[in-house]
């Protein structure tokens, strides 16, 4: 028997997580969202707003809040969210990613709120959703937009989620890795459709992927280039390619001042 693959790690916890999420009745879920630091959301932030640009405007940046990965580690241990949220958005960010998986990647959907407290950009909650209660938690803690994987939500999956994020009033940055993936996307509806470069099953890298799909995907939707984005080269390409946005988070994150490299990849 093949060991599992790191994406079916993952989404055996997420069941567990959901699993425990669920067996409280919904208003002590309400409860432990509140005193998990949630805040009134005020006027929406609009992630699809945030990252569109004309091609005379310069590509905008998805900078996210990354601690560890499975493919990198262990990054910034120590990280303070809300301080990182703010030295991006001082560098000139266009919105926020926070990463909110525990086991994997070191982070917690607490980090939501105070973040969305401390910044006025677009807060995207990056976790692997399966699930429509991960939506209705995200929204209580803050979040404005979730990330959805088109590989982890097979056949009505992906949907589903899509109902839910229009339910409770966000957006959502559909994910996909291939072309294939990228026709099952823009087919749900996705308006806002992020290229991962890194292969969930190898972790191979592989940047082209951006213009080959970017080809195919139509003007009223929003491009986001993921991973692999090391320096203004890779962000002018991208950009060249057809991408609106870049998510950027372990180049950021690895640098002394993560402000101080985001203001290099956008200058």
């Amino acid at each position: 028997m093949s060991m599992p693959s790191i994406l079916e790690q993952i989404l055996a916890k997420k069941r567990e997580e959901i699993a425990a999420l669920q067996a409280l009745p919904p208003h002590e879920r309400v409860i432990a969202a509140l005193q998990a630091g949630t805040l009134d959301r005020g006027a929406k932030r609009s992630l699809v707003a945030a990252l569109h640009r004309s091609r005379a405007e310069p590509v905008r940046v998805l900078a996210e809040i990354k601690r560890a990965s499975p493919s990198a580690g262990t990054i910034r241990a120590d990280a303070d969210p809300v301080a990182i949220a703010r030295e991006y958005a001082e560098a000139g960010a266009a919105a926020i990613s926070v990463l909110t998986d525990r086991e994997f990647f070191a982070g917690d959907v607490a980090f939501l709120a105070p973040c969305k407290r401390a910044v006025a950009l677009p807060i995207l909650r990056k976790d692997f959703l399966i699930d429509p209660d991960q939506v209705y938690e995200g929204t209580i803690l803050g979040a404005d937009a979730v990330l959805l994987i088109v590989a982890a939500l097979p056949g009505r999956e992906l949907a589903t989620m899509l109902r839910a994020v229009r339910d409770n009033r966000i957006e959502a940055l559909v994910e996909v890795h291939s072309l294939a993936e990228a026709e099952i996307a823009l087919a749900a509806g996705a308006k806002l459709v992020g290229v991962n470069h890194r292969d969930l099953h190898t972790f191979a890298i592989d940047m082209t992927l951006t213009e080959q799909i970017a080809k195919r995907v139509p003007g009223d939707v929003v491009l986001v280039a993921e991973s692999g984005i090391k320096t203004k080269g890779d962000v002018r390409r991208l950009g060249d390619a057809g991408a609106h946005a870049v998510l950027v988070g372990e180049t950021l994150m690895r640098a002394p001042s993560p402000g101080d490299a985001l203001r290099e990849l956008l200058a």
